[in-house]
C-alpha cells in the first residue's frame, strides 16, 4: 500500500488494497434515509465510489460538486461519495449544496467500505481520500489512493476512466 498522509502526517489504513482488475469488494453503508446501500445494490451498472474524510470540508466539499458536476457527462454512471459523516449531516449538506448527482452514504456504523477498500484510518477513524471505478460486472478498471489525504484527486482521469467503463 502507498503510503499516505493527512495534513503531512503518516496514517494507519487497512493491509486491504484494492487494484485495477480485482473483483470489487461488497460493503454495506447507510443512505441519508438510514437504508442499506451496498455494491450489489447497484449490480449492473458502472459506479464512481469516492471516499472522503468529511463532505464538510473544503477540499471534500469542492470534491463532491467537481463530481456532481461531470455527472452530466456521464451517463449511465452511478457516484457514490462515501464518508463518515451521519447521514443527516449528509443530507443536510446536500440540501444546502444543491447536490443532486451524487448520492451520499455514510460508512459511520461499521467502516465497511473503509475496511475492504483501504482508506480507514485508524488514528482517526475518518477514511482517506481515494476514487475507484467499478464496471457493471463488479471489476475494478480505476484506483486512486490520494498520497494526501487533504489534497484532490485527479477528477480527469476518474472521470475519463468511469467514461470509458462498461
Amino acid at each position: 500500500m502507498a503510503n499516505v498522509t493527512f495534513k503531512g502526517n503518516p496514517i494507519t489504513l487497512p493491509a486491504t488494497e484494492v487494484k485495477v482488475g480485482d473483483k470489487a469488494p461488497n460493503f454495506s453503508v447507510l443512505a441519508n434515509d438510514l437504508s442499506a446501500v451496498t455494491l450489489e445494490s447497484s449490480q449492473g451498472q458502472v459506479r464512481l465510489i469516492a471516499s472522503v474524510p468529511s463532505i464538510d470540508t473544503g477540499v471534500c466539499d469542492a470534491e463532491v460538486r467537481r463530481f456532481n458536476e461531470a455527472a452530466a457527462q456521464l451517463d449511465n454512471v452511478k457516484l457514490l461519495t462515501v464518508s463518515v459523516d451521519l447521514p443527516f449531516a449528509q443530507k443536510r449538506w446536500c440540501g444546502a449544496a444543491g447536490i443532486e448527482n451524487v448520492q451520499t452514504v455514510s460508512d459511520h456504523r461499521d467502516l465497511s467500505f473503509g475496511e475492504a477498500y483501504g482508506v480507514a484510518i485508524k488514528e482517526l477513524r475518518l477514511l482517506a481520500r481515494a476514487v475507484f471505478v467499478i464496471d457493471s460486472t463488479d471489476t475494478v478498471t480505476y484506483v486512486e489512493y490520494v498520497p494526501e489525504a487533504t489534497d484532490h484527486p485527479n477528477y480527469e482521469a476518474a472521470i475519463e476512466a468511469a467514461k470509458q467503463a462498461r
